[in-house]
């Protein structure tokens, strides 16, 4: 059996959210919106191994959090200044081989079926990035886009680790907004998949009145 693991990234501060807290603790019916991700990742495969990267600032609310609630067990490991730098020492805790999904700590609604077709598509293929299509219109610069064209990106995003971890040998540059452009860059090839429009990653106040909303809607 391929071994699989799951670092869930969650940096935040709290600014957009204009929170006292980092957003990724804010309560969520009756659980830290952090706890729902976790959640989502032991139910997708109890054998899964969870490594959570948070700002050492961050470690002792954390663990007092998790001395109140009932939650999965994981490794605590510190992040980065950078989503780039978090990444990578999410990338050092584990082992050089099997698969590993990378996934945003304030995306609680990821379904159980897109975790595990990610797992499928990388192991087949070497990366699965989840995406959706646009229901905008979009402009680049002014110019129209077909929309049909356009995808936005969304996580988990998984790999073998063998691959991620050679494309994270590469120094940082500021394009690097997820971790599909850092494998990108380092010459792999990106696959994606299709994701899910309730997989909001819940960044702003009016983000948490919609989680409400999916959190009666799944019962989660």
């Amino acid at each position: 059996m391929t071994k699989k693991y799951a670092i869930i990234v969650a940096g935040g501060a709290g600014s957009r959210m204009k929170s006292e807290i980092p957003k990724q603790f804010i309560e969520l019916g009756g659980l830290p919106i952090l706890m729902h991700t976790l959640n989502r990742f032991k139910e997708a495969d109890e054998d899964i191994k969870i490594v959570l990267v948070l700002p050492e600032t961050q470690f002792k609310f954390w663990e007092t959090l998790c001395s109140k609630y009932n939650t999965v067990p994981h490794q605590l490991v510190k992040g980065g200044k950078t989503r780039f730098q978090s990444g990578f020492n999410g990338l050092q805790a584990i082992e050089n081989e099997g698969l590993v999904a990378i996934h945003d700590g304030v995306r609680p609604f990821v379904s159980v079926e897109i975790i595990n077709e990610s797992f499928k598509i990388a192991a087949a293929k070497g990366t699965a990035i989840v995406s959706v299509g646009s229901k905008d219109s979009v402009r680049v610069n002014g110019q129209a886009v077909d929309r049909s064209t356009v995808k936005l990106i969304q996580t988990p995003q998984t790999f073998q680790i063998s691959l991620i971890k050679k494309a994270f040998e590469i120094e940082e540059l500021s394009t690097f907004t997820d971790d599909a452009s850092v494998a990108e860059h380092a010459g792999f090839e990106i696959n994606l998949i299709e994701g899910n429009y309730e997989n909001i990653k819940i960044t702003t106040p009016e983000d948490l009145i919609w989680a409400e909303v999916l959190l009666r809607k799944n019962k989660y």
